[in-house]
C-alpha cells in the first residue's frame, strides 16, 4: 500500500511526535522513509542569503535528519535523509510529486481554546493541497505545555 513515506521535520517537539508513527508505518509496510528538512530561505524574502547564513540552516537540517535516519535504521527501516532550501510547504509538495511519495506524516502542536483550530500553517497547507494522504500526529498537550514554560 505504501512504498514511500515522507516525514517532513524541523526538529521541533511537534515534528518529533510524528517520528515514531512514521517509522512504525514504514516498518509495517516495508516502505522507504524519506526524512525531509527544509531550510526556509524565504522567511526573510527581501534579504539576499549568503552562504554564511544558509550553511548554518543546512547544518542544523543535517543534524536533525541524521538523528531521524539513525532512529529508523535502529528499527531496520530503510531511510533517506534530505535537506533542501526554499519555501517549506512548496518544497514538501514538490518532493511528494518528484519522489512518488504515497503518504506524508507530519506533526502538529497540541493546542487548546482558539488555537486548537489551527494545525500550524505548514501542516495545514500540506493537508489542504497535497495529492496524497497526510497523517497528522498531534503533539501531546503536556509536551506542548513544557515547551511553553521554557
Amino acid at each position: 500500500m505504501y512504498d514511500d513515506i515522507l516525514l517532513p521535520t524541523d526538529g521541533s517537539d511537534a515534528a518529533d511526535a510524528a517520528v515514531a508513527n512514521a517509522v512504525d508505518l514504514a516498518d509495517h509496510y516495508g516502505a522507504t522513509l524519506h526524512v525531509l528538512y527544509v531550510a526556509d530561505t524565504t522567511e526573510y524574502s527581501t534579504v539576499t542569503f549568503e552562504d554564511s547564513v544558509v550553511d548554518p540552516l543546512e547544518a542544523e537540517g543535517e543534524t536533525v535528519v541524521d538523528a531521524v535516519v539513525e532512529r529508523a535504521a535502529e528499527r531496520g527501516v530503510d531511510a533517506v535523509g534530505v535537506v533542501m532550501q526554499g519555501g517549506v510547504y512548496r518544497t514538501i509538495l514538490n518532493y511528494v510529486e518528484d519522489n512518488a511519495i504515497d503518504v506524508v506524516v507530519m506533526g502538529t502542536h497540541g493546542r487548546r481554546g482558539l488555537d486548537r483550530a489551527l494545525l500550524g500553517s505548514v501542516t495545514e497547507r500540506v493537508v489542504r493541497t497535497a495529492d496524497v494522504p497526510v497523517l497528522t500526529v498531534r503533539q501531546r498537550e503536556d509536551e506542548d505545555e513544557d515547551e511553553d514554560e521554557e
